[in-house]
């Protein structure tokens, strides 16, 4: 099992737009199978305006394929619709859990 944890950092004042659009999406990640126990976080203290989708994977080669064809999802498509335009950077954590 691994957890992926993708942490964005969002423009000034546009996190919690960010947040929405991750929540809805979650729904449609969850739904495919790929990825289960999604969660949206946020920062406390940590560098401002850090917004990270964290789910669980069984297979990695699996999730990273699904990753990679992300645009070939409609419905996940029309979710994330917009999100890049809030963001700055970020990147992606990977772990397996032991």
């Amino acid at each position: 099992m691994f957890l992926i944890r993708n942490v964005f950092h969002a423009h000034p004042g546009k996190a919690k737009e960010l947040v929405k659009i991750f929540k809805n999406a979650s729904q449609h990640l969850e739904t495919s199978g790929m990825v289960k126990n999604t969660r949206v976080l946020t920062d406390t203290a940590s560098t401002f305006w850090t917004v990270i989708i964290e789910s669980e994977v069984e297979d990695l080669n699996s999730y990273l394929s699904m990753a990679h064809g992300v645009s070939n999802s409609k419905e996940l498509g029309e979710a994330m619709k917009g999100y890049i335009d809030l963001v700055n950077g970020g990147h992606r954590e990977i772990f397996r859990i032991e």
